[in-house]
């Protein structure tokens, strides 16, 4: 949201009423809190009208500070946050000399300038951020009669953002105008599917915005030279994390928000999918499961997509009889072949489901706020969407779904859950339909996790979902959602995955030779080749089955090679899993979380780290040329077992044919 016109105006109609001066300044509870007028005040008759901002600072644990800032105390967009575990305090050290007020929490220093309110985060000397002068604002558009909360940070010279979420655009955001908000928009475009108020820069510095609403950023763009963020409302809550290193920052947050739990084995495994809007039954079914094993590609979960269910009927969790007349016996049949059973799922209830008349009776739908059920004919006709603020609502959902566990499925792909109203809505826990937007995804995977949690134990608990918000880590897998099937596709999709490990994940999937349409053999092998060298590996696309022999012989070997290479790989896998589990460093990593001391790392967003010593570069042209860097060190190469010693960093062009996509081990 930008506010100004350039750099000396503001835009018609906005008044800018920005944080003065501190005139009071109190500690209880562990809790600082500052007055501060957005007017300069000369005399007791200043005192009589005006905007005064209040700041209150905490500390929920070290090098962590909770700022909260607001104009009415009053407001609803002061109610709890949901997602952050962080009402804890820890006590604050704090000293005033009447000129700057220094609070201290670990290594890290908050100090706030009294004359000209300001905050300045330090960490051993060495200046992490701050909020200059009249950075932090009240802001009236008198236009539209909104008013808004914000926040300016500075950026030092060369300091790179990254994070804000599972983005397809430029992997560094700096010079981005970024909307946190959920939208089933592909990924080919700025919306996203899984959008954090998180960001993470190279000065080791972490900022998470406390708003499940929309939060609006302007990354160096409104102001080159800052990271602007703003909400409408009263308030604006948001925390500082001044990190020793970047991989320090996303274990502090995500100690905030949650860490990942601990996957199953055979999750790391290759899962094929019916695909969407194919035709299958139970003989198309096995025929794919046994034509995988006929060709010796092991194949550890078959995943049913949409038309499990009969069309328009979406969700009523019953088998479609006339193309599965024995659900039960061919799950057997799958997990007779060694095989777990994957089945594709939806918050909405269409109007045509059994289950839609009983949802209604018992209140289990959004309502519209005459009492009515919310309903539109985006996705399925009719369709309502699960109200799970309701306990009734959320443990009716886990029992559907709890019979199909009993049937012998094993896991669910939870789909959707952008598509979420927010005016004229209400919910029967009385949230605010805004707030409610971003954070419904986190109610709706957090239902379906905690049931497979209960059913299956901790370690044993996966799904695939595509939305998500701050938080829902604790939820995985994540997939990068519905991409075209070329080059250019796949580029988005690895910007997308190494944007989101950068917004506190660990896992993260993609669809192996894209979704819209079918691709040419040779993408689908180079992505076959990307796809089973990330956490997680999925066949899956939209309109054409996406077994290998469908595209062509060689196709077939690549996938074989590669699925074999990642069995060689998962005690490797597996160790970075534990990473991610105890500390919060993803499984996938951009280079620069892994080489936070090499310049060039900064700005490479075509390959990756597996863990702290597995190189990763994926051809993105039908010439096999590869063009990768190797930061300094001495290198095997996983394929040949070749070493490579690089002095002092090196790019390398080279041609890769289907079975060697570069990828390298880190000796020393």
């Amino acid at each position: 949201m930008k506010f100004t016109d350039g750099a000396w105006l503001v835009k018609n109609g906005i008044r800018i009423n920005k944080a003065n001066s501190v005139r009071f300044a109190d500690v209880d509870n562990d809790i600082l809190t500052i007055t501060v007028p957005a007017y300069h005040i000369s005399g007791r008759n200043d005192t009589l009208g005006g905007v005064f901002i209040t700041v209150r600072i905490s500390s929920p644990l070290e090098n962590v500070f909770h700022i909260r800032a607001y104009h009415h105390k009053g407001d609803k967009t002061l109610e709890p946050s949901y997602y952050a575990a962080a009402d804890q305090k820890i006590p604050l050290k704090i000293s005033d000399d009447g000129k700057e007020i220094e609070v201290i929490s670990g290594e890290s220093r908050l100090i706030i300038g009294k004359e000209d309110y300001s905050l300045t985060l330090m960490r051993g000397g060495r200046r992490i951020t701050a909020s200059e002068g009249g950075a932090l604002a009240y802001i009236n558009d008198g236009n539209t009669d909104q008013n808004y909360m914000r926040e300016q940070l500075s950026l030092k010279v060369g300091e790179h953002v990254y994070g804000l979420g599972e983005r397809f655009g430029a992997f560094i955001k700096n010079g981005q105008t970024v909307d946190i908000i959920n939208k089933d928009g592909g990924t080919f475009s700025e919306q996203a599917y899984k959008n954090v108020p998180f960001y993470i820069t190279d000065n080791d510095l972490g900022v998470f915005v406390n708003h499940t609403e929309e939060v609006n950023f302007e990354v160096a763009s409104e102001h080159v030279s800052k990271v602007q963020f703003s909400v409408k409302g009263e308030c604006l809550d948001y925390y500082l994390i001044a990190g020793s290193s970047m991989k320090d920052v996303l274990s502090v947050y995500t100690k905030l928000t949650g860490r990942a739990p601990l996957l199953p084995e055979w999750s790391y495994g290759l899962w094929l999918s019916t695909s969407f809007t194919t035709d299958y039954d139970e003989k198309t079914v096995l025929s794919f499961i046994d034509g995988m094993k006929d060709r010796g590609i092991d194949l550890k979960v078959f995943h049913f997509d949409c038309f499990w269910m009969k069309d328009s009927h979406w969700c009523n969790f019953l088998w479609d009889k006339d193309m599965f007349p024995d659900p039960e016996g061919l799950i057997r049949k799958i997990h007779d072949r060694g095989l777990k059973v994957c089945v594709w799922i939806n918050p909405y209830i269409a109007q045509m489901s059994e289950l839609f008349d009983e949802a209604q009776q018992q209140g289990y739908l959004i309502r519209k706020t005459d009492g009515s059920v919310w309903q539109t004919d985006l996705w399925q006709p009719g369709m309502g969407i699960v109200d799970f603020t309701n306990p009734g609502a959320k443990k009716w959902y886990q029992d559907k779904l709890a019979a199909l566990l009993d049937m012998g499925v094993d896991c669910f792909k939870t789909d959707f859950g952008e598509r979420i109203p927010t005016e004229g809505v209400m919910y029967s826990g009385g949230q605010d339909p805004l707030r409610m937007h971003n954070y419904y995804t986190y109610l709706y995977n957090e239902t379906v996790f905690d049931l497979l949690l209960r059913a299956k134990g901790e370690g044993q608990a996966v799904l695939f979902a595509r939305s998500a918000t701050a938080g829902s880590q604790k939820f995985p897998v994540h997939w990068g959602g519905d991409c075209r099937s070329d080059y250019v596709s796949m580029e988005q999709t690895i910007r997308g995955g190494l944007s989101l490990m950068m917004s506190g994940f660990s896992y993260w999937s993609h669809d192996i030779g894209g979704f819209e349409d079918k691709s040419t053999a040779d993408v689908y092998k180079r992505w076959a080749a990307f796809g089973l060298m990330s956490s997680h590996s999925r066949l899956h696309g939209s309109s054409s089955y996406r077994v290998p022999w469908n595209y062509d012989e060689e196709a077939v070997e690549v996938v074989r090679y590669y699925t074999e290479l990642k069995k060689k790989l998962l005690p490797y896998f597996l160790e970075a899993s534990e990473q991610a589990h105890d500390e919060g460093i993803p499984v996938m990593r951009p280079m620069v979380l892994e080489f936070e001391d090499d310049p060039v790392c900064a700005f490479l967003d075509k390959q990756y780290m597996i863990g702290d010593d597995l190189l990763a570069a994926p051809v993105f042209n039908e010439e096999g040329t590869a063009q990768f860097y190797l930061p300094a060190g001495i290198w095997e190469d996983v394929h040949t077992g070749q070493k490579v010693t690089v002095e002092c960093g090196r790019f390398f062009k080279e041609h890769r044919d289907y079975l060697h996509m570069p990828l390298y081990r880190k000796m020393q």
